[in-house]
């Protein structure tokens, strides 16, 4: 899935309604600092940085980077691009299985899974892409599941006010896998319900029913 960036180089504070929308300035760094950086942390491994094998890895790195946390220089209606439209349905719209790609706050790693989003409209829905878009905005920055899926399901409902919202995701975290515990095989189900797939036990379980499977990463 490729993004419309708003601007490549700075990170952008949109002014939206939403305040979980808004991105912080970070302290302007160069490109350059950035990929000095990755070499030092080469040195500090025990590598030579010089050699064939690794002399443009910093600025690899720097640009792997730059790609997996491309979310923050996006905005919400930027990305909408109009794509709400007024509709007089109230049944439940389901986009499943998207598939996400992010990075743990805490280690780096990848947090590899897919989203399950669904909402009951009021007057108002949003093309299907934007939905898989919204999943990937927020994804693409260092995240922990959980904010993850309170981000998605907020925006969602801010943006269309709908009857109710209900998101979860199912991922498995390398920081798990790769290091630390070393669990290959464990994943990790996060769920955020607002409106009525909160208050209504049966919308719940509907939800539920139709996101049912077994869960496997590859």
């Amino acid at each position: 899935m490729t993004l419309s960036k708003s601007e490549p180089t700075t990170i952008k504070q949109t002014k939206s309604s939403f305040p979980n929308l808004t991105t912080e300035h970070q302290p302007p760094v160069s490109e350059e600092d950035m990929i000095q950086a990755v070499r030092t942390l080469l040195l500090g491994l025990g590598e030579n940085p010089d050699r064939e094998g690794l002399k443009d890895t910093p600025k690899r790195v720097v640009k792997a980077l730059q790609f997996l946390t491309s979310g923050y220089h996006y905005s919400l209606d930027e990305l909408l691009n109009g794509a709400v439209f007024h509709e007089d349905t109230d049944e439940m719209v389901l986009v499943r299985d998207i598939d996400l790609f992010s990075s743990c706050e805490h280690h780096i790693l990848p947090i590899l899974g897919r989203a399950h989003v669904a909402y009951i409209p009021d007057g108002k829905v949003i093309g299907l892409s934007k939905i898989a878009r919204i999943c990937e905005m927020y994804a693409r920055r260092l995240q922990v599941q959980e904010r993850l899926t309170a981000q998605i399901a907020d925006a969602i409902q801010g943006l269309l006010k709908p009857k109710g919202v209900a998101v979860v995701i199912e991922a498995t975290h390398m920081c798990m896998v790769m290091r630390g515990v070393q669990k290959p095989g464990s994943w990790t189900s996060t769920s955020a319900v607002r409106g009525v797939f909160a208050e209504d036990a049966k919308t719940r379980q509907e939800f539920m029913s139709l996101i049912r499977h077994d869960p496997t990463f590859h």
